[in-house]
């Protein structure tokens, strides 16, 4: 485990001696768009929404204090969420021999690899396509707001993301009309096909299915995240708006997949500029990261992303 006690306090609790932890460099490597700074100026403290609560995460040192999460809560949940569970030492000393991931690893030193909700991660990294953060933590709270279950803490109002059954009620016109563009076609469609394998799930207890609905199950999103990587992966890609990036996303910041290896703008100017990957192939740069990294690919990914983003690297 990266931290080595845990300390039950009156709203929340202390981990000691945390390892690999840093809130900046978590929430703001382009993995969740749920959390944001409680102060503008303070990298290190950050309030979010996660599992219908809303939390705050701050690090002093290497105390790290979890607002409004019960012991019981971290150990069931959230232990799993901010994936403390994983040695990322080990991790690191694996990367580190890559002389040219060296440097992105001690650039973004504190990153962890979030375990996320499926169906809210599938719907944002739907809405991040061509798009702007600040724009896509827009869509997704208007989202939240609009079809989300109520949350009161602190004196504030705040918003769950929606389930499927909750988002299923939004038409296209309706998600249009919160500012999510083209978008709003393709998350109706999945959030449509996903809550028909919901319930044709639901009936198959009462009924025998259909050969043909039988068929729509293949589309329940938690029986697609228990595939295999390469099954995974085109399974995604067949709710719409979903593509070979969208479904790593998905694959890496919410089902576990850490050999996943999505590649953006970011990533592409990374991999051609530290290892002459082939620039204008998103596929092959793809495949030649995790033949580059192996089983560690998506949290080599997070690295590369973060520090070329930063850092804004170019290519000449």
């Amino acid at each position: 485990m990266d931290y080595r006690t845990i300390e039950e306090k009156e709203n929340g609790i202390l981990l000691k001696g945390v390892k690999n932890f840093h809130p900046k460099h978590i929430f703001e490597c382009g993995q969740c768009f749920r959390w944001n700074r409680i102060d503008k100026e303070d990298e290190e403290r950050f309030q979010g929404v996660v599992h219908g609560k809303v939390l705050r995460a701050a690090i002093n040192d290497q105390e790290v204090f979890l607002e409004n999460v019960t012991r019981e809560e971290f150990e069931d949940f959230f232990k799993e969420y901010f994936d403390l569970n994983r040695d990322y030492d080990k991790i690191k000393r694996v990367l580190r021999k890559d002389p040219l991931l060296k440097e992105a690893v001690a650039f973004g030193y504190g990153i962890r690899v979030l375990n996320q909700e499926p169906f809210e991660t599938l719907i944002s990294f739907i809405l991040s396509s061509n798009n702007l953060i600040p724009k896509i933590k827009e869509g997704i709270r208007k989202i939240s707001v609009n079809y989300g279950r109520e949350i009161n803490y602190d004196g504030e109002t705040h918003y769950a993301f929606p389930t499927p059954l909750e988002l299923s009620r939004a038409t296209i016109e309706e998600l249009r009309a919160l500012g999510v563009g083209y978008r709003a076609k393709y998350i109706y469609e999945t959030v449509q096909t996903i809550r028909r394998a919901e319930l044709l799930k639901e009936s198959e207890e009462v009924r025998e299915l259909t050969d043909e609905e039988k068929l729509f199950l293949e589309d329940d999103l938690l029986s697609i995240a228990a595939l295999p990587h390469d099954l995974c992966h085109k399974a995604l890609q067949r709710y719409t708006g979903v593509g070979a990036k969208v479904a790593d996303c998905v694959m890496l910041f919410s089902m576990k997949k850490k050999e996943a290896f999505p590649v953006d703008v970011w990533v592409k100017k990374a991999m051609v500029h530290f290892y002459g990957a082939e620039g204008n192939n998103l596929s092959k740069i793809r495949s030649f990261g995790q033949m580059q990294f192996g089983e560690l690919s998506g949290i080599a990914q997070q690295y590369l992303f973060y520090h070329a983003r930063e850092n804004k690297i170019r290519i000449e």
